[in-house]
């Protein structure tokens, strides 16, 4: 029996651009996101918790490295021209108020994806980023959203590959899982830039505006201002000091000093890239 002896499926054309479910489901189905990808997020949600702190620093050191993304930070659209502040930082109190967000935004990635609800945020996600649902509007041009995406994926996969207490098969899992879950996540931005399905308009589900955090009037981000659990070691204990990296400001009073890695030495998550 060859490939296509399986009954071919139907998809809706329509229902892709006006039913948020059908649109999730064709994308589990061609993804072959399955209840082995939603148990190795659950079971794996630990590691990558342990990991957020650091990610959310390295990003910001990424966005702060180029004057478009910057000011975007500053001005809410990457379109507009004029000047940046040279003072901006991570530490100045927009960035650090965008930090919190971002925390809890890859806090909710380690949450049951399972749920509608689940994929309805990350739907959410993409359209505020259009300058829709928004009190304040925020327009960040498709070009950044894909690129940073990518970055966290490649900063994330790095990270959970090199971790010393997971196993190889494990590491596999939750990589392939997480990966499936943000290219899902760059469609449900890709939605609301592209302008396929525009003839369905009408029909499209109208978006409200709401608090960040919150969708259907429901908050659905954890309290922002909590801390992430840490390990009692090192995740990244495993390898090699020149790796070393500044995002990171350390794994607290339990660390491993052993194995290079204190409250007051930085993950190795990065840096090996420029320094090989």
């Amino acid at each position: 029996m060859g490939p296509l002896s399986r009954p071919r499926q139907h998809i809706d054309r329509k229902d892709l651009y006006t039913n948020l479910e059908a649109r999730i489901q064709y994308l589990h189905s061609f993804i072959d996101f399955s209840s082995n990808d939603i148990e190795a997020l659950i079971s794996g949600s630990k590691y990558i918790k342990q990991l957020i702190p650091a990610i959310v620093n390295i990003v910001y050191q990424k966005l702060l490295q180029y004057d478009i993304t910057t000011r975007a930070l500053e001005t809410r659209s990457t379109s507009y021209e004029g000047p940046v502040d040279d003072n901006l930082n991570e530490n100045s109190p927009q960035i650090l108020h965008r930090k919190m967000f971002l925390r809890a935004y890859l806090a909710k990635l380690c949450s049951d994806p399972s749920t509608m609800e689940f994929w309805e945020y990350l739907d959410k996600v993409g359209m505020m980023h259009t300058g829709r649902g928004r009190e304040h509007p925020l327009h960040i041009e498709y070009i950044h959203i894909g690129a940073c995406l990518a970055f966290i994926q490649d900063t994330l996969t790095e990270a959970l590959l090199s971790h010393p207490r997971l196993r190889m098969d494990k590491k596999i899992a939750l990589v392939k899982a997480l990966g499936k879950v943000i290219w899902v996540q760059n469609d449900l931005f890709a939605k609301w830039y592209v302008r396929d399905g525009d003839e369905y308009a009408d029909e499209m589900e109208k978006q409200k505006v709401e608090p960040e955090g919150f969708l259907h009037g429901k908050k659905i981000l954890d309290d922002i201002e909590e801390g992430l659990p840490s390990s009692p070691t090192c995740p990244f204990s495993g390898l090699s000091a020149v790796e070393k990296a500044d995002a990171c400001t350390g794994c607290g009073d339990k660390a491993e000093k052993g194995n290079g890695c204190s409250s007051s030495t930085s993950l190795p998550i990065r840096s090996h890239i420029e320094t090989k």
